[in-house]
């Protein structure tokens, strides 16, 4: 109860929110994913101050469809130690991204965050953790139905809920880590293989949010249901 109450005082300044927009998300060409950069678009999300934030991991067009829907991500999502956010409520702005699939920029489909065994997501609101946010590329001009995340650790409340100190490639491997081999979640059970991929992201600082430099390394997670 304490920890509630000290979550709501933190929170109540910030309730002018909406809801999430949730597209269906559809998996169309039989393709792993398009490279968003070589048809206009961008692996940086716009972060809403002139910089970006990377999209460090792909799940896979090729992983099994009902993976690629909504309620699918958030079931994988719950498997490897994320859900939806406190309360179901957004605080502060959403981030937009160009997947090059002919959409333009598009606000990110869901936010999730680290679900800690006693607190869950509320406490990752309150005190930081790992979060992601969900894009998918599924315009006519590229419609992969991949997922792309933009992952990364964060600090507390207290600091803004700043990226940590190499925070994009450390929320990166925390993610794929619990990722990778055989989890379940609600009866389904999945098998994820990994494979990173070079050249889709930069390495180092330029254009980075925070001003946090990354490997630019991309990992590309196949979601296999069983």
């Amino acid at each position: 109860m304490h920890l509630m109450n000290t979550l709501l005082r933190f929170m109540m300044p910030y309730l002018a929110f909406n809801l999430v927009s949730s597209p269906i998300m559809e998996k169309r060409d039989g393709v792993a994913y398009y490279d968003p950069t070589t048809r206009g678009g961008s692996m940086l999300i716009n972060a809403g101050d002139g910089y970006g934030e990377p999209m460090n991991v792909i799940i896979s067009g090729l992983s099994s469809p009902a993976v690629l829907t909504l309620h699918g991500a958030i079931n994988f999502a719950r498997a490897i130690g994320f859900s939806e956010e406190c309360f179901g409520l957004h605080l502060g702005g959403y981030m937009s991204a160009d997947l090059g699939d002919g959409n333009g920029w598009v606000n990110q489909t869901i936010e999730l965050r680290q679900d800690y065994a006693i607190g869950g997501t509320c406490l990752e609101s309150l005190i930081g953790g790992n979060h992601f946010r969900i894009f998918v590329q599924n315009g006519t001009a590229a419609d992969s139905g991949a997922l792309f995340l933009a992952v990364s650790r964060e600090e507390p409340l207290t600091e803004n809920h700043d990226v940590v100190p190499d925070g994009y490639d450390i929320g990166r491997n925390q993610l794929v880590s619990a990722a990778v081999g055989k989890t379940w979640f609600n009866g389904v059970k999945y098998h994820t293989t990994a494979r990173n991929v070079t050249g889709l992201l930069a390495a180092g600082v330029d254009g980075i949010n925070h001003g946090i430099a990354q490997d630019g390394i991309v990992t590309l997670l196949t979601v296999t249901i069983d």
